[in-house]
């Protein structure tokens, strides 16, 4: 026998000692990693759902401690928006812009000028009827120094006339000189009345010259625009330079003086709801300051509910419109902080015995 092994000993060896290394120790390092994003995985989960409890707990406090208490039966309300009457502030002649003197988010008072027209062509219309007033008056002094002339033609023909009637009676003068004087006198008192008529003319044209002087002042001051109540400029419509028709819109103001707030009631609380019903407005930005109010209109008919308004229940499909009111002389205290278009809601108090709750009491 030969001293060397058989050729597939050593490839034997080799086969033995990888079925003794286990399987699993060759890709240990990836195992490993394995384990750890799973373990990093679980506790974010865990954390995660910790955190969720934590808030979700955080916000039961939160709405246990600031939740409002029940209302009392006989109380009322509804959702709607604050607002308040605007007014167009336009043109009443057609013309050009010559000054503003607002913007928008002025607060301006009543009869304040907030806009001035161009009027050079109603100011030169103006001088010229002042002139024709100053002509008229003239033409009055003429016309009643006439009448005077003629008068004292009157008074000399009727004397004349008198001293012929007497030598005609004694024979000194003849009827035909009579005749001719009398002639005389009726002539003087025709002039006389020609003299009144033309007085009477020229006063009727200078009370026309001193209508036309009124009317172009008026249409002057027409023409500088002026706030017709306090509040404040909401939208400038129009800017300087520019030519509006009549009736053109220059301003658009929010009257102060008259702030309210629309909401529906279905028909069981609509109905036990007076004129002049206590009331209060709580608005969305002012959570805490709740605005005492008066109900100030009741609509007579139902309608659907629009789109806006909640309703407690799915079964109130027709509403009365009910329009809360704030005091002018509480609006007029705090016209700074009056705002249009802010969401709220309104409670009204259709039942006078009971008291309203803390949260409602209105502050001044």
């Amino acid at each position: 026998m030969s001293d060397r092994q058989p050729k597939g000993y050593a490839f034997q060896g080799a086969e033995l000692r990888s079925a003794l290394v286990p399987v699993s120790d060759a890709h240990l390092p990836a195992t490993v990693a394995v384990q750890r994003a799973q373990s990093r995985r679980r506790w974010a989960q865990i954390a995660l759902a910790l955190g969720m409890f934590v808030l979700g707990a955080g916000g039961g406090v939160y709405w246990w401690m600031h939740r409002q208490p029940p209302l009392p039966p006989g109380i009322a309300y509804g959702n709607g928006r604050i607002e308040a009457d605007p007014i167009d502030i336009d043109t009443k002649f057609a013309g050009r812009i010559l000054e503003l003197r607002v913007d928008e988010g002025d607060m301006v008072k009543a009869g304040q000028v907030v806009a001035v027209m161009d009027t050079r062509d109603l100011s030169a219309s103006l001088k010229k009827s002042e002139a024709q007033v100053e002509q008229a008056q003239k033409a009055i002094n003429e016309a009643r120094a006439s009448l005077d002339q003629q008068r004292t033609q009157v008074l000399l023909a009727r004397q004349e006339m008198e001293r012929t009637q007497t030598l005609v009676k004694q024979g000194w003068a003849t009827k035909e000189l009579f005749d001719q004087r009398k002639q005389t006198l009726d002539g003087a008192n025709a002039a006389q009345m020609a003299a009144e008529a033309r007085v009477t003319v020229a006063e009727r044209a200078f009370e026309a010259a001193t209508h036309d002087v009124e009317l172009y002042k008026v249409e002057i001051a027409d023409n500088t625009l002026v706030a017709p109540r306090a509040g404040r400029i909401e939208y400038r419509i129009a800017n300087v330079g520019e030519v509006l028709p009549a009736g053109g819109k220059v301003f658009t103001m929010l009257d102060i003086s008259y702030v309210y707030m629309d909401i529906y009631l279905p028909t069981l609380e609509a109905g036990r709801v007076k004129i002049g019903t206590d009331a209060r407005i709580v608005l969305d930005a002012y959570p805490d300051h709740p605005i005492p109010a008066k109900v100030v209109f009741i609509a007579t008919q139902a309608q659907f509910t629009p789109k806006m308004v909640e309703t407690q229940t799915e079964r109130d499909k027709l509403m009365f419109r009910i329009r809360v009111r704030i005091d002018p002389e509480r609006l007029h205290a705090h016209a700074g902080a009056v705002r249009s278009g802010l969401p709220g809601i309104a409670y009204v108090k259709f039942d006078p015995n009971p008291a309203w709750p803390e949260q409602l009491i209105g502050k001044s």
